[in-house]
């Protein structure tokens, strides 16, 4: 059975030489390379040495697979007491050393001196992997020979081993006394029967290898579980190799090995926990003692041996955390090292004797001492200037002990010296040399010491910008279009190298505007591409690291003024004459640099080649005489400034009469098409000269007409032109007196043809159509511009929108096609039709219909007032209101546009704040899922006047026993409508009031009272509106009704005065009553009506 593999070791840079190499080799392969499995034990360690130099320590158990590269099997060496066998299984040699005969040393200790074994030199890696060996149980070794240095590993650890059984973890046995003989004849007995079978397996290649099972892992790679013999305890047994034993001398040998090992394991399991001195920083020096046994005198003390291995086991992570294995050994004390300071840890101690492993120790705690701090890391910039650098590092680790101060030392190039001490993490070194190199580091301090200095790092401070370099000076001829300008250096660079030289250039003696016209490490530059007779400023300034510096004051250059350039050809000015021409010129178009002052007139005879200066002076025309016609004459200008004359432009050839041919009459214009028109003319008067050619101008507008022909004929075919348009042209003969004037300007028109193409067809949104008939689901609103009719006015346009018939439209550049279906793309095109026939169709358009929405409910007015307008739409069921169906309530504001008053599910919606007597718009329109629906049609609703307020109750003035004065409340007159008022009157028990008074006035006598009968008066207010549809008159509510009794006047009379006034005061004061009591029923009812509508409807 394979071991779990434990992890991969580091190699290490030196192994001590102490460390024992115990091999089991094996000899596998055949020809030229020979491999050796070398079988670390559990516990050893076997080193080798890489091809780099290094070594790598190998730690049992585990199989090393080696190469021989000559193909000879290898010498084993092995220490004394042991011998090396040459087992073959399947084609796989194994080299497997055993032990002698042990001999008994009573009372005395045997020792095996192991030689040392040199490292083994570099080794080179095999291309596959060997296949494992056979399974045997072979006895392990405690100890190793030399291996030959020409066998190279072929791999790295392979850490399996098999299930093979040990010998003691030492090469000796202890005894205390003669007490302990009768034990140790018996475990010797038996470890020399096992030795004798598995020599006897070893002196012949075993044909069937015994398996058994694997023994329990343990950390370091330590065996749980098995006694000297090789016996496992537990639930892990190997079978018996003896074959000749019986099955009853098995099971009591097994029973004695169960009750020994029980003993020796709760013999290992008393050990007290270690002693813990000399504790250092890093390192601790650990103490135990052996395990005892505490039974009592009477145990038998020959059985305790007297050799064990003992594990230190150490925690940083606290009692109940992560243990890790610093020590496996002999010894009772340990030198623990590699610790952290300031640190609790916990140790304790387990005891292994002949494979039999007891409890660990007790813990025992104990905290490292504190020491110097680590070292810092090295410090780093955080700001440069010129004369200060800023240093900044990070706090190291203070090992228990606080940092109470960093020293920074520095180095000017004589050594490092202090140069801050304090407990900053940064600090600005000043009062530097501008771009100066400096060397500094870090050392921290505790209590307990200094820490070594952090690494050494190296800055330099940054430059000062440079002085300013010297005044550019001219460097040679100043040329009318260049110079060359030199400059010296700055006297201070500023501590670094001039990268760069700038130089500037200002046209003109005055401005601020300066231009760069050179950037580099030059010392100078020649100026160029100038204009000549022009003043320049130059100035300088140079870069360098340590930034700009200023510029130098400027250099003022004057270019010298050259001759002009050439002019333009003179041109003739005005009809040329049979023996004078009128000529005129511009002045050049480079002057030089210097104004223009002079221009001289060269003329040529076409029949020799004289030549005479026919005009010089200042003017830009002149006219020359003295001429023969119907010759050529040649004229060339030149241009003078106070550098002198110019060259001469290009010649100029005018011919003189006799003179160009006569006006030529009005051409005759006949049109074939209406693309296509022909036009002729007649020869006019030459005028001595045949004519040569004619030139016929035609165009679409008067004064913008084109030369379309050229040449001797007396006819011309125009073609290309639009129909129904009106095209204008005239001719002109030219002979070689030159071209005689225009004929009179003819027009024409051409005929009409079908329409032009339309253009700009597109689709209209939702927000373009102003039709309310529109609906996106069904209908695609298209637009178009009205193309050329051609001269034939267009009749209407005809719509192609896919496989239907196509549609003929009026004049209208707009078009909502209806009928479609929703949800459905069509390609429109359109074609214009006039009485001549159908134009060209249109470019594809793809258009696509909505979805179809819901139409907009029925939009009613349920209730309404002066100041409030109800309005209803749809059913207004509760199942309408759990719909998915929304609806948009929009009204006409002040500007014409439509505002949202309302959105949401609901069917009734009250219109608040409104004036009276005005006429407002609504429409309405739902929305679902598919997209909103189209507006309704406009609703106009108005709101009636208000009626005028209540009056309060009348007054009553007794005047004599039959007649009696009613006063009331003076209304004001509502927005310009008078206000008139009316009095009733009920007499006794009668059902019903009387008018007795209507007018404008707030007072009346009543006359012709009964005594002792009860009189009710009551008094409104009615409102005279002047309408367009005549008079109308709004009667507002009537006020409280006064109770009056008549009575005969008895002295004093101020008891009956009091009386009505009683009387009246108490049905007033019930009336008042009654209306508190009406209108407190009315403010609960609308409440309750309020809640039900929040909880049914809206939620």
């Amino acid at each position: 059975m394979m071991a779990e593999h434990p992890p991969l070791l580091d190699t290490t840079s030196i192994i001590s030489s102490e460390i024992p190499l115990l091999t089991s080799p094996i000899v596998s392969g055949d020809g030229a390379q020979q491999v050796i499995l070398v079988q670390v034990n559990p516990g050893e360690a076997f080193t080798i040495r890489r091809e780099d130099g290094q070594f790598q320590c190998i730690t049992g158990p585990a199989q090393v697979p080696m190469m021989s590269p000559n193909g000879s099997v290898p010498t084993i060496y092995v220490p004394p007491g042991y011998a090396p066998q040459v087992i073959e299984d399947n084609g796989v040699r194994r080299v497997v050393v055993v032990p002698q005969a042990p001999e008994f040393h009573p009372g005395g200790h045997t020792v095996i001196h192991r030689p040392p074994h040199p490292p083994l030199p570099g080794f080179l890696p095999l291309p596959a992997m060997i296949p494992p060996p056979p399974r045997h149980i072979y006895s392990p070794v405690t100890g190793a020979g030399d291996m030959a240095t020409q066998y190279i590993p072929q791999y790295h650890t392979s850490q399996v081993y098999g299930d093979v059984d040990t010998l003691p973890a030492h090469g000796r046995s202890n005894f205390r006394d003669e007490r302990s003989s009768k034990t140790y004849e018996r475990l010797q007995k038996k470890l020399k029967d096992r030795h004798g079978t598995q020599k006897d397996k070893l002196n012949s290649p075993p044909s069937s290898p015994q398996k058994c099972p694997s023994p329990t892992s343990e950390p370091n790679g330590l065996t749980k579980g098995q006694d000297a013999a090789g016996i496992s305890t537990g639930s892990t047994k190997c079978k018996s190799l003896d074959k000749g034993k019986s099955n009853s001398q098995t099971d009591t040998e097994v029973e004695e090995k169960d009750e020994e090992t029980k003993a020796l394991e709760a013999l290992l399991s008393n050990i007290a926990k270690p002693v813990v001195s000399d504790i250092q920083a890093r390192t601790a020096l650990l103490m135990w003692s052996p395990p005892s046994s505490d039974t009592g005198e009477d145990t038998d003390k020959n059985d305790i041996p007297e050799v064990y291995t003992y594990e230190v086991m150490l925690s940083s992570t606290g009692k109940d955390g992560k243990y890790k294995t610093v020590y496996i050994g002999e010894e009772n004390k340990v030198t623990v090292n590699d610790l952290r300071p300031a640190t609790d840890y916990h140790a304790k101690v387990q005891v292994e004797c002949n494979c039999v492993k007891g409890s660990p120790s007790e813990t025992e705690s104990f905290t490292t001492a504190s020491c110097e701090p680590d070292t810092p890391n090295l410090p780093r910039i955080t700001n440069r200037t010129k004369n200060s650098l800023t240093l900044q590092w990070k706090a190291s680790c203070d090992n228990g002990s606080k940092i109470h101060s960093y020293l920074l030392e520095w180095d000017e190039g004589y050594g490092f010296k202090p140069k801050y001490d304090g407990d900053d993490l940064t600090y600005t070194v000043k009062n530097l040399r501008r771009s100066t190199k400096y060397k500094f580091r870090v050392i921290a301090y505790n209590s307990e010491g200094k820490s070594s200095p952090s690494e050494t790092v190296e800055y330099i401070t940054c430059p000062d910008k440079p002085g300013v370099p010297s005044k550019p000076t001219v460097k040679g001829k100043i040329h009318a279009q260049s110079f060359k300008i030199i400059w010296d250096p700055p006297k201070d660079n500023g501590g670094a190298a001039i990268h760069t030289y700038v130089v500037e250039m200002s046209e003109g003696l005055s401005g601020n505007k300066w231009d760069t016209i050179y950037s580099g490490a030059a010392r100078e530059h020649v100026c160029d591409r100038l204009n000549p007779g022009s003043s320049y400023r130059l100035r300088v300034y140079c870069v360098g690291e340590g930034g700009q510096s200023t510029v130098t004051d400027s250099l003022l250059v004057q270019t010298p003024a050259v001759v002009p350039g050439p002019c333009q050809p003179p041109r003739l000015q005005g009809r040329p004459r049979a023996r004078e021409i009128q000529l005129r010129w511009g002045p050049p178009q480079v002057d030089g640099g210097s104004p223009i002052t002079c221009y001289g007139l060269e003329m040529f005879q076409a029949e020799s080649d004289e030549h005479r200066e026919v005009y010089q002076g200042s003017d830009v025309e002149c006219t020359v005489g003295s001429l023969l016609p119907g010759r050529m004459y040649s004229f060339r200008l030149r241009a003078a400034n106070k550098a002198g004359f110019g060259p001469y432009s290009e010649k100029c050839e005018i011919t003189t009469a006799p003179g160009p041919p006569d006006q030529c009459k009005p051409p005759q214009v006949s049109c074939r098409s209406a693309a296509c028109a022909q036009v002729s003319w007649e020869v006019p008067v030459s005028n001595g000269a045949d004519v040569m050619e004619y030139r016929l101008e035609w165009g679409g507008v008067e004064g913008c007409m084109q030369i379309s022909y050229c040449g001797p004929g007396l006819s011309c075919e125009v073609k290309g032109l639009l129909p129904a348009t009106i095209y204008y042209c005239r001719v002109q003969a030219v002979n070689v007196a030159g071209a005689g004037p225009f004929s009179e300007v003819v027009a024409c028109m051409t005929p009409a043809s079908v329409p032009a193409v339309v253009t700009c067809l597109r689709g209209l949104s939702e927000d373009e159509v102003e039709s309310p008939h529109y609906s996106p689901s069904t209908c695609l609103a298209i637009s178009w511009e009205e193309p050329c009719d051609h001269g034939s006015e267009i009749l209407g346009y005809s719509i192609d929108f896919g496989d239907k018939q196509p549609i003929t439209v009026g004049k209208d550049l707009t078009y909502f096609i209806d009928g479609l279906q929703p949800d459905t793309t069509y390609r429109v095109r359109i074609q214009a039709l006039n009485s001549l026939g159908a134009g060209p169709f249109s470019h594809t358009i793809k258009l696509k219909t909505k979805p179809l929405p819901p139409d907009p409910p029925r939009l009613e007015c349920a209730a309404y007032s002066s100041q409030t307008l109800k309005l209803k739409w749809g059913e207004g069921t509760a199942k309408a209101l759990t719909d998915s169906i929304q609806y948009h309530l929009q009204m006409e504001d002040k500007n014409g546009r439509f505002v949202s008053l309302y959105r949401g599910p609901c069917h009734t919606y009250k219109v608040q704040r409104l004036s009276e007597s005005t006429s407002y718009k609504f429409c309405i329109q739902a929305c679902n899922e598919a997209g909103e629906g189209p507006l309704s049609q406009e609703y106009i609703f108005t709101t009636p006047k208000s009626v005028p307020a209540a009056l309060k109750a009348p007054r009553i003035e007794r005047i004599n026993d039959h007649t009696c004065e009613i006063t009331w409340e003076v209304l004001q007159p509502m927005k310009g409508d008078p206000v008139i008022y009316c009095l009733q009157v009920m007499v006794g028990k009668d059902s019903e009031f009387k008018q007795i008074y209507k007018g404008p006035d707030w007072s009346f006598r009543y006359t012709g009272l009964q005594l002792n009968c009860e009189y009710r008066f009551r008094a409104c207010a009615i409102r005279q509106c002047q309408e367009a549809t005549g008079h109308q008159d709004l009667v507002g509510p009537y006020s409280t009704p006064v109770l009056f009794i008549s009575q005969r006047t008895e002295p004093p009379a101020s008891t009956n005065k009091d009386t009505v006034q009683t009387t009246r005061t108490q049905w007033s004061q019930s009336d008042q009553v009654c209306a508190a009591v009406i209108l407190a029923l009315f403010a609960i009812f609308s409440i309750l009506i309020a809640v039900i509508i929040q909880y049914f409807v809206i939620k």
